[in-house]
């Protein structure tokens, strides 16, 4: 046999094989609402097994012939129980016969839906001496699947799952759903919804357990726990906790909870007694009292000393380089110092913190030595400081003193020194959606200060200021943010007050479109600080990814020292936006109007 022959004999064998190897190729359509279409299409055996190899002309039709029920089946699970479902099959060649390829045809009328008629929500063993924080009304009221929605299978595992987790997150942390029932009534269309959830037992948070400690004292831990010996459970609190003590710096890991293995000896001790003694009446487990939980924290901690070094660049005051040493157990405190030398600002700085009080004080001190060039202006200052802060992240205050003092040079203009000894009162309120990457609330800063006193002071002088933002949602996708900054300061003369006690205005945080700190009091060939301030700010961002936005903004400002002086200058442009790890990057392009320059702005967020 020639060559030509015998690949024509091989080709003859390997198309029915692989024919057979492919399987019967067919089509599915289906003709379905779009809402359900895709439920279908992603869950339908005629879909799900095509190009099967197994698959011929009989297991086709069979699949057909079935498709019907799991139609039914599925749109059920969607709230739909009365659907009308036919198939076919169209262009089907006969038995043994060639042909093209068939289309299954999937016809369905879904009907009216399964809504939710009624809800009924049983407490058992919620009873208590102390009263309880849950009623049937107010569980109806957060109830995920209310009357009149559309009865879905998986709404109604979460909505149930919801109310649970309601529950345990609070002094039932052992409640469990006991019953639940969906009654369901094609004819009406209607579904009867039934919740039995029982409290389990009440429990109450203990005496506290510290775990891990090695270097640091046990009152780092005690002090930051609010929780008192006799408490209502609640894992609200219990992440608070533990979200302070992660916030002190000493810890890599920290891990608060109640130790809920008390409840399994308890259990054990009571089926004990239960066996010595059958004849005794045995109480509901949700009725039976429990000792109290031990609260137990676990800690990793930190090393106790740490060296970082770094090298970056700010828009407002040039190339730095950084160096920073901390010490987390120095007699007891904790200290932070850094060295960071920028073009235009060299600051030396160390701090000491104690331990937070039982009251939740948070008390330190600490000096500095700074030295800037900005907008013409020199200052030389020393500060020795101390500062006492105390509240939460939504309302932070701080009552801070320091004794500084000053040498400040002006081109043209003899060398000025001043001592000083202020006090500041500062109060920040937030009320946001989100702390790290806001859409929608407000931020205000209060501060209201000075040196009152001739003591240590050459220029008594009072000091107040306020910044606020309004963060507004503009649909899923865009927020309009409002910025504002106000100042004012008084005193006899403007000479001896220190500069940092005066107002500038320029840069990332401010005006953009300007250099920092460049708008204020003119003075020579430099500028320096005024008696009032007053900026604002409107900017509109749009989110075309999670992660990634845009912007344009306007901003407008200046300080000066009169009411009359203050001119505003106006900066406009476009920026880009990223949610980073960290916070939102900003980077922005402004233009000046004042100045006629346009100017690069870079910055993290957007802190008081």
């Amino acid at each position: 046999m020639g060559e030509r022959a015998w690949v024509t004999l091989l080709l003859a064998c390997a198309l029915p094989c692989a024919a057979l190897a492919q399987g019967m190729q067919y089509k599915v359509r289906v003709n379905a609402p779009d809402k359900l279409e895709s439920l279908l299409t992603d869950n339908l055996d005629l879909l799900r097994f095509r190009g099967n190899p197994r698959i011929d002309r009989e297991q086709l039709q069979r699949m057909a012939r079935s498709a019907p029920e799991q139609v039914k089946t599925l749109l059920a699970t969607a709230g739909y129980y009365s659907p009308v479902v036919s198939t076919r099959i169209d262009g089907l060649p006969e038995a043994g016969a060639e042909g093209g390829t068939p289309t299954v045809v999937v016809d369905v009328q879904p009907g009216e839906p399964v809504r939710v008629g009624s809800v009924e929500i049983v407490l058992q063993g919620f009873a208590s001496s102390g009263g309880t924080p849950f009623d049937t009304a107010a569980l109806q009221a957060a109830w995920a699947l209310p009357k009149g929605d559309i009865f879905r299978q998986d709404e109604w595992e979460q909505a149930k799952r919801a109310l649970l987790r309601q529950v345990v997150q609070t002094r039932y942390p052992r409640a469990q759903l006991s019953d639940s029932m969906a009654t369901v009534d094609p004819d009406q269309h209607s579904a009867a919804l039934r919740v039995v959830l029982d409290s389990g037992p009440e429990l109450r948070f203990g005496e506290l357990r510290i775990e891990g400690l090695k270097r640091y004292p046990a009152s780092i831990v005690a002090n930051l726990n609010q929780i008192k010996p006799g408490d209502y459970y609640s894992e609200a609190a219990l992440q608070a906790y533990q979200s302070r003590l992660q916030d002190t710096g000493y810890f890599a890991g920290v891990e608060v909870s109640a130790d809920l293995s008390a409840i399994l000896d308890q259990q054990l001790e009571a089926a004990a007694e239960k066996a010595a003694d059958a004849a005794a009446p045995a109480a509901p487990p949700s009725a039976a009292p429990m000792a109290p939980l031990p609260l137990l924290v676990r800690v990793t901690e930190n090393k106790r000393r740490n060296v970082s070094a770094g090298l970056g660049y700010s828009t407002n005051t040039g190339n730095r380089a950084t160096l920073n040493y901390d010490d987390l157990a120095i007699f007891g405190l904790k200290m932070k110092s850094a060295l960071t030398l920028e073009t235009k600002k060299q600051t030396a700085r160390g701090d000491f913190y104690f331990p937070v009080t039982p009251d939740g004080y948070s008390d330190s001190f600490g000096g500095a030595y700074e030295r800037s060039d900005i907008a013409g202006e020199q200052t030389t200052v020393f500060t020795v400081s101390g500062k006492r802060a105390w509240g939460t992240p939504l309302l932070e205050r701080s009552l801070g003193v320091e004794l500084l003092t000053e040498q400040k040079t002006v081109a043209g203009q003899p060398n000025v020194r001043s001592t000083s000894l202020p006090l500041t009162y500062s109060v920040t309120r937030r009320k946001l959606d989100n702390l790290l990457f806001p859409s929608k609330g407000t931020v205000v800063n209060w501060q209201i200060g000075g040196a009152l006193l001739p003591l240590l002071t050459d220029e008594p002088f009072i000091r107040a200021s306020t910044k606020a933002m309004w963060y507004i949602p503009f649909g899923a996708s865009s927020t309009v943010i409002l910025r504002g900054e106000l100042g004012a300061l008084a005193s006899k003369q403007k000479d001896g007050v220190p500069a940092i006690y005066q107002f500038r205005a320029g840069g990332d945080q401010s005006v953009r479109g300007y250099a920092y700190q460049e708008l204020g009091v003119r003075k020579g060939d430099a500028t320096v600080g005024g008696r009032y301030l007053a900026t604002g700010s409107a900017e509109y961002q749009y989110w075309f990814k999670p992660s990634w936005g845009a912007a344009v903004f306007y901003d407008a400002g200046n300080a000066s020292d009169s009411f009359s002086g203050l001119h505003p200058k106006s900066g406009y442009g476009v920026g880009a936006r990223w949610k980073s790890p960290v916070g939102p990057i900003n980077v922005d392009a402004a233009y000046g109007h004042a100045v006629k320059k346009a100017r690069l702005h870079f910055s993290l967020g957007f802190t008081f």
